[in-house]
This record gives structure tokens, sequence and C-alpha cells, in this order.
């Protein structure tokens, strides 16, 4: 079994952010922002973001399936071990790692067929989970591209750490905007990431479009340069 850990002692990944001006600016969290115009999308203000999991969500239950194969849980889940190799789960990202968290470990999965990823993170708003989207989202797309796999995303309760790194790993990979990913995760869990996550997560919004209007636009000169 290979042990994928991370902490927050870390350094943080390389930001993506296209080097321009608008990319460094320090917008106002509360204002929504519209960085593509072309789009006519614009990346709402973290009020709301907030309020819309204010309309209901199905009935909270210890782990659900939100995507093909990538699945929400909690530390319960995550403890059955037998119940995870039953349902057939292959890889595990643990984003309550660490002895004063839901302290499993790749150990605790030692004689399972399991890939383990452990995320050192606290479930407060002052800490910076924007360190682990891109690795955790990397982690999750590398396992969905395997056959057979089901991954498990989990923290102690399933609905703010683990969430919000779900959402990422959408945003990122399966090109979705924030409001698209939490809509889609909302459809199949009760999730509530805190008001600190998702600022990152609309930080992060902001980030791809941005990487996105450039190669719209790299692209679009190279075509007149043909």
């Amino acid at each position: 079994m290979r042990d994928h850990r991370n902490s927050t002692s870390m350094p943080v990944a390389p930001s993506r952010m296209p080097a321009d001006t608008a990319s460094r600016k320090k917008t106002n969290a509360y204002a929504a922002v519209a960085v593509d115009p072309d789009t006519g999308y614009m990346t709402p203000g973290a009020f709301e973001l907030e309020r819309l999991f204010w309309h209901g969500a199905v009935k909270y239950t210890h782990v659900n399936e939100v995507f093909p194969n990538l699945y929400i849980g909690d530390e319960k889940t995550a403890l059955e071990r037998y119940g995870l190799e039953k349902n057939g789960f292959t890889h595990i990202l643990n984003a309550a790692h660490g002895r004063w968290n839901v302290d499993t470990g790749a150990e605790y999965y030692s004689d399972m067929d399991v890939e383990y990823y452990g995320v050192e993170a606290t479930d407060l708003p002052s800490f910076d989970l924007s360190q682990f989207f891109h690795p955790a989202a990397d982690f999750i797309h590398k396992a969905l591209n395997k056959s057979n796999s089901k991954v498990l995303v989990h923290c102690a309760m399933g609905r703010s750490r683990s969430a919000s790194l779900v959402l990422a790993y959408l945003m990122i990979y399966e090109k979705m905007t924030v409001v698209d990913a939490i809509a889609q995760v909302l459809k199949h869990r009760c999730i509530l990431p805190n008001r600190g996550f998702l600022k990152q997560l609309r930080q992060l919004d902001i980030q791809l479009a941005l990487e996105r209007r450039a190669a719209r636009d790299a692209e679009n000169d190279f075509d007149k340069n043909e």
C-alpha cells in the first residue's frame, strides 16, 4: 500500500494563477466578480454562495455517491474496514488525517488493497485548505482514471473538509463552476463547508476562470497568426 500523506507543515503547492494584474488583485469576498465577460458567468460573493445551502438537501446519511465512483463519507464509514472492503472502495482520502482528527493512516488499512492519502486539516474558517485543493484533486483524478476504482473522501462528519476537497476536484478536473459543483453534490449529500472554505473555493473559481480565459485568448491569438 502506498501512503500519500500531507500535513499543514508542507509547502503550499505552486499557484497556477496567470501572472497578470487582475489575477493578483485582492477581491471583495462578498461581491460577485465577472472574471470572463465572454461567458456571462459571474463568481458569486461569499454570502450568495452560503445561500445555496439554505434550500434544503437530501437526508443526512453516513456515505453518499456524489459523482460516478466518488463518495463523500464520515468517520464511521472510514473506520468500518469490513464495509469498505465489501463495497469495493479502492482509494481513501482522509481530509481529517492526524492524531487529533480521524487518526487512521495507511497502517489502519494495511491488510486491505486500498490506496490512502491523508490531509491534515482542521475544520476552522481560518485554516488554509486551498493548499490541498490541487494535490487532493490530482489524487482523486488519478484514482478515478483506474478501472474498477471507487474513491471515498471523508472527514469527521463528511460535510465541510471532505466536501470542500470534492468540490475543488469537480472544479479543477470536471471544469465545473463553484455553483455547478455545489449543485452537483447537494443533489446527493447534505454538505456545509465552513465560511472560510467557501471563500477559498470562490477564489479557486476566479483563478480557474482566469486560466480558461487566458487559454482561450492564447488560442485565438494563435489562430489569427496562422
